[in-house]
């Protein structure tokens, strides 16, 4: 009989810490191991690595004078995004036992660069200021029980429909990210087909037929192989071409420099007198336009996928919801202070929870993986965003089957919930399909004569919805 060769102090090691992580994140009661978790962590982060690169895109890159960017540094805002995004992801596991992942925040990010900045005048520190402002006042409405109210004030259709928006929404992330549609020549035709004749497209398609056949098949790590099978072909054409076929952020070659060190200057470069000084009451609507964005941002992205995998109770309502919520809102408060902009729950997170996360040791894993990348970033280049497509549109197939649990045969709640799925992609916002959602299942039952039947709390957020859609930032 074979001896092990794992010595008695392994074994012990090994057990003990076993015995840690099912303390932490009650793995067994979950129905979950480490391998998965591990598994479902790296294929998180490996579809939200972009933020690492498009992040600082944006905001460095928000107007140019003198053929010089009047933004902010590239490389800085580069390492302090990764750095937050690790450390929030990390308490997001280890607080509320949740695999979602929290980064920078698309769109909140456009908001920073190209309207408080370009389009408000307001210096950097102060655009992070507002960003502060928000965070400080979602936190207290969540450390007050408001935003769990409203959360569990929605009507479980809505709730639904916002599950199966999201989806599509990842879904048409994914057929842009794979290069299969484009903006389209005018208003009239905004959206177009791209030309499929390129090296991208191939490499998004292989993705996509590969992580669509495992996945039917069962096989464990579908998600995570297509995305490493698409980035070794991606890197393999790019040397075959002279790197010439991938030429956007986010490019499957090897980085010029392995090692850097971070620069985390901008780290408490925030002034909340500023957005005041400058924008006089102003700045009140920019901060409440923001905290309406953020807040039901977060609440559509976690009702969403946590109906898909199943964790609300029977009432739709999400056990820990509260500290959720918390960890959220200091990723807004952080997001100032750090200056990359406010912090949120990524959609991306469905990736990991369809890969089997279902615990917060997914999310643990992604945060050491963003903690890492602060000193490797170059690294996370390598991973286009054609081979990222596959996973993202297959999630969105996923989180769509909800859609068969709303009663479409109850007027008053199938046509807010098909306004709130269909919205949010073609606006490119889910806080529009949720809002738009809340509005149109609102004056539905109050022209019904049913007024009695909406929750007061649902009632007051649309009326907040109507004047964020008159008034609100565009």
């Amino acid at each position: 009989m074979a001896r092990s060769t794992v010595t008695a102090p392994r074994r012990r090691a090994v057990a003990e810490e076993q015995g840690l992580l099912e303390r932490l994140f009650h793995l067994r009661e979950a129905g979950t191991d480490v391998a998965t978790e591990i598994r479902a962590g790296v294929t998180t982060f490996m579809v939200m690595a972009y933020i690492i690169f498009v992040n600082p895109a944006i905001l460095s890159f928000s107007g140019i004078k003198d053929l010089e960017p009047l933004g902010l540094p590239f490389a800085q805002v580069s390492a302090v995004t990764a750095l937050l995004a690790g450390l929030l992801t990390i308490g997001m596991g280890l607080y509320a036992n949740y695999p979602f992942a929290l980064a920078a925040g698309l769109g909140l990010n456009a908001v920073a660069a190209f309207q408080l900045h370009v389009g408000m005048k307001l210096d950097w520190p102060s655009v992070m200021g507002v960003f502060v402002w928000e965070g400080l006042i979602i936190t207290i409405l969540v450390m007050t029980g408001l935003r769990e109210a409203v959360a569990n004030a929605i009507p479980m259709a809505l709730k639904r429909a916002t599950g199966v928006g999201i989806g599509l929404f990842i879904l048409f992330i994914g057929l842009n990210l794979a290069g299969f549609i484009k903006q389209g020549p005018s208003a009239s035709d905004p959206v177009a087909l791209a030309s499929l004749a390129t090296w991208p497209v191939l490499v998004a398609v292989v993705a996509i037929i590969l992580t669509a056949v495992l996945h039917a098949r069962g096989v464990k790590g579908s998600l995570l192989i297509g995305i490493l099978a698409a980035t070794a072909l991606a890197t393999v054409i790019n040397y075959a071409t002279g790197l010439t076929a991938f030429t956007t952020p986010g490019v499957a070659r090897l980085p010029s420099q392995a090692l850097a060190l971070p620069d985390l200057s901008l780290i408490g470069r925030f002034d909340l007198v500023g957005p005041w000084t400058v924008l006089g009451l102003g700045a009140a609507l920019a901060i409440f336009s923001i905290m309406l964005s953020d807040f039901f941002d977060t609440l559509g992205t976690v009702t969403g996928i946590a109906a898909e995998a199943g964790w609300l109770d029977s009432q739709g309502r999400l056990p820990r919801l509260n500290r959720v919520l918390l960890v959220d809102s200091l990723g807004a408060l952080f997001g100032g202070v750090f200056s990359s902009s406010s912090n949120t729950t990524y959609i991306e997170s469905a990736a990991g929870v369809a890969e089997g996360g279902k615990t917060g040791l997914t999310s643990v894993v992604t945060g050491l993986l963003f903690l890492a990348a602060v000193f490797i970033s170059p690294w996370a280049g390598i991973i286009p965003k054609e081979a990222t497509a596959a996973a993202l549109i297959v999630v969105g197939f996923l989180m769509f089957q909800v859609a068969r649990e709303i009663p479409w045969d109850d007027f008053e709640q199938a046509f807010p919930s098909l306004l709130t799925m269909v919205v949010m992609p073609f606006t490119y916002s889910i806080t529009n399909g949720v809002g738009i959602g809340f509005l149109a299942y609102t004056l539905i039952k109050v022209c019904r004569g049913k007024w009695r039947e909406v929750h007061p709390l649902l009632a007051v957020v649309s009326l907040a919805f109507a004047a964020y859609f008159i008034w609100g930032l565009r």
